[in-house]
């Protein structure tokens, strides 16, 4: 695994088959004109030749235009259906066009009354021979040529049809985009005019359809499946997205498939039903997988022009990667199907590009099978390997079974914007550096990196960014993390990692084992991604996060506070649930911060009792410095003019720890019981945020909101990022409030991005 992105980005630019392979067979739209060549030339070849038998293909072709027999017979066919015209004759030469071929509309028409003249039954022929060249033009049966011609406008015309199904499907989330850039775009060009759409119509339409989730609550949460299929459910508006993607498919596979009665193409009615129907799956699958490509990339221009975040992408890139395996399922299926009944299966699966075919296939099952939620959750970094992997056999074995088909310049495509979203991400990590950052640990839960920002790296507020943390163990894996700005002791960008397992459990190892448990890491930042809401626009703007969602919230807000003008009548207010006390040490510094801003700021901590890690209520205040800490000492001789800055004007360092007990307890010098050293701790930390509000328990969402719309002075913003439970009740409460007795405007809008 290691360094694999970059090995795959090398092949991209240096191994592309579009440099140094030769080029794959051109796609052929085949039409009426094509259509009724090919129908003429089966139908012909059924009855006798006209010249020597040719190993050469397009042969044929030669011999239409250059044997007076053959192109006399070839334009009596033509004439039933009026197809003498210059696209036919153009393409009859384009077919042979290695001999020259330069016959013209007028030579057809003039070999049609040589045919009308001429023309004889096989059974009129003088010594007759269907392997032997006749001399004279061969009368056709007019219904027969009709029969040839239908069957041949369903045969050839289905693979037309197939291409413009397949790109209904493109053109269907084309549309998608469209109505989500005006819906979203509105609300950011013209929030006065969004503002007042607070009648029944619109509130109904945000009631039951773009707000809510799919059933219930449950949007952030995952459904519990036997654990193992535990499954994440889009919204109800990207289900019913989802679900017009799933109607049109099934409609756009089986649009126009119809058996000719007598054809003479098939043999049966099941081989040009199975046929047909892998045909349409095939080069419908092939169409959509650019659009698949596409929406996985971080560097996805949609998600500007849409608004939409990663998580919502990466949604649909799941759903889309499934109605494309099953796709190719019924493709494959439906061709090993017909070649079980022609008998020839086990000599058509030697040919490389059906080699390959099935490589590509099984590489999408192992996809479907390694990207369940469980998995992706328990061994995330196993998963992403074999995720690359399989993707690059998929691309790769479909690349090399459509190259003589034509349609390989639909694969083109897909590597393109494959290999230019590597690029970018690449591109994005040196022009950001690789500098050493301070990581610390805090309150045994969070990492807190800081990391020095370039003067050309601009922030954007509520956006994440995806660390590589440099050590030989984990330098390949990159995580992505929200961040704020920081302007003391220099400006720099600080991300807060919760420690879980992986490469957070890792570093959390890693720095348990230094003095001060901080120490110095070269990173590489890639970002910064994503955006702010349009909360700027609001009456009341409530940002809502729970535990370590709290950074990016954050972010958002001070930037709205600092942005906004002294006189504006905007309500910024911040709302952050934690579990317990100590959850404040790590934004310590922040939270001080907030002191001279227009935000009014509620914490609850719903398990006030919980009281642990006391010994890191000496390391809430940062000091930041090229040398780790490595003594409580140490951290706690906080300069009076770094007190001053951040906001101080008293001591802190009269809380003292026991390290071999491990409990609340007392110095050589002084005892005091756990009780009242919590008070002491907790009336310390309120002292030092007196501008913020403390309540302990858990809030009521439901009258959370109530109260904001109640004494909103008109429009309500809810902006949210923490733990799923929390963001699915609050979006669950903000549903029910949108009929407001007061009819004020309330919107809903999500930070948290849940993709894995």
């Amino acid at each position: 695994m290691i360094g694999f992105r970059w090995i795959l980005l090398f092949l991209c630019i240096f191994g592309n088959p579009l440099v140094h392979a030769k080029k794959g067979a051109p796609y052929e739209k085949y039409g009426s004109s094509k259509s009724a060549i090919y129908a003429c030339n089966l139908y012909i070849s059924s009855v006798g030749i006209f010249c020597e038998p040719s190993t050469d293909y397009y042969a044929t072709y030669a011999c239409i235009c250059q044997n007076d027999n053959a192109r006399a017979t070839f334009a009596g066919c033509l004439n039933v259906k009026n197809q003498i015209t210059k696209d036919v004759v153009d393409d009859i030469n384009k077919m042979g066009a290695t001999y020259n071929l330069s016959c013209t509309v007028q030579d057809y028409k003039d070999s049609l009354q040589n045919y009308t003249k001429y023309a004889k039954l096989p059974s009129e022929i003088e010594n007759y021979n269907i392997s032997v060249p006749v001399n004279v033009p061969i009368k056709l049966n007019d219904s027969t040529t009709a029969l040839y011609f239908r069957a041949y406008d369903q045969f050839l015309g289905n693979y037309d049809n197939s291409l413009y199904y397949g790109l209904a499907l493109t053109e269907y989330f084309a549309l998608v985009f469209v109505l989500a850039i005006i819906a979203n775009w509105s609300k950011v060009l013209f929030p006065k005019i969004v503002g007042k759409f607070t009648g029944p119509i619109s509130n109904t339409y945000r009631k039951y359809i773009s707000l809510p989730a799919f059933i219930r609550r449950k949007k952030t949460q995952e459904q519990v499946f036997f654990k193992v299929f535990d499954f994440l459910v889009p919204s109800r508006l990207e289900s019913l997205i989802l679900f017009g993607f799933l109607a049109l498919t099934i409609a756009v596979s089986g649009a126009n498939i119809k058996y000719i009665e007598n054809d003479p193409v098939f043999a049966t009615k099941g081989q040009a039903i199975a046929r047909y129907i892998a045909d349409r799956t095939g080069i419908t699958a092939t169409l959509n997988m650019p659009l698949l490509i596409l929406f996985a990339g971080r560097n996805n221009f949609l998600q500007w022009l849409t608004r939409w975040d990663f998580a919502t992408f990466i949604c649909y890139h799941r759903w889309v990667a499934r109605v494309i395996f099953l796709l190719v399922v019924v493709h494959a299926s439906c061709f090993t199907h017909l070649y079980l009944l022609r008998g020839y299966y086990a000599a058509e699966m030697k040919e490389t590009f059906l080699v390959w075919g099935t490589i590509a296939t099984v590489a999408g099952g192992i996809i479907m099978v390694q990207g369940m939620l469980f998995l992706r959750r328990a061994w995330y970094e196993i998963f992403l390997l074999v995720h690359i992997i399989m993707a690059a056999l998929f691309i790769g074995g479909a690349w090399i079974h459509v190259e003589e088909l034509g349609y390989v310049w639909i694969v083109y495509s897909v590597v393109a914007v494959w290999c230019f979203d590597r690029a970018v991400r690449v591109g994005r990590l040196f022009w950001f550096g690789f500098p050493k950052s301070e990581v610390i640990l805090l309150a045994d839960e969070t990492l807190k990196v800081i990391v020095p920002k370039p003067k050309y790296w601009k922030s954007v507020p509520g956006g994440h960014a995806f660390i590589h943390f440099l050590r030989p163990s984990c330098f390949w894996q990159s995580h992505p993390f929200t961040f704020t700005d920081s302007k003391v002791r220099g400006d720099n960008i600080v991300l807060y990692c919760k420690v879980k397992g992986g490469v957070t459990h890792g570093l959390y190892q890693y720095l348990s084992t230094h003095p001060g448990k901080t120490t110095k890491i070269r990173v590489a930042l890639e970002g910064p991604y994503g955006e702010a809401t349009p909360a700027k626009s609001y009456d009341t703007a409530n940002f809502v996060a729970g535990g370590n969602g709290i950074p990016g919230i954050y972010s958002e807000v001070v930037d709205l506070a600092r942005r906004s003008r002294e006189n504006s009548k905007q309500h910024l207010k911040l709302t952050w649930i934690v579990r317990e006390y100590k959850s404040l040490y790590w934004f310590y510094e922040e939270l001080i911060a907030l002191k001279d801003t227009k935000i009014e700021t509620t914490i609850y901590v719903t398990k006030p009792n919980l009281f642990n890690c006391i010994e890191e209520f000496n390391y809430r205040l940062p000091i930041i410095t090229n040398e780790p800490r490595s003594s409580d000492a140490e951290i706690n001789e906080i300069k009076d003019e770094e007190r001053k800055e951040l906001g101080l004007e008293f001591k802190t360092t009269d809380i003292k720890y026991n390290e071999e007990k491990k409990h609340f307890g007392s110095s050589d010098d002084e005892s005091e019981d756990q009780a009242d050293l919590q008070i002491r701790v907790v009336n310390q930390i309120k002292a030092e945020l007196s501008h913020i509000q403390f309540k302990e328990g858990r809030p009521d969402m439901e009258e959370l909101v109530k109260q904001e719309v109640e004494e909103s002075n008109g429009s309500v913003a809810f902006v949210t990022c923490g733990h799923p439970v929390m963001v699915d009740d609050l979006r669950y409460s903000v549903v029910q409030n949108l009929d407001n007795p007061d009819g004020k405007r309330l919107d809903f809008f999500e930070q948290l991005q849940v993709w894995a």
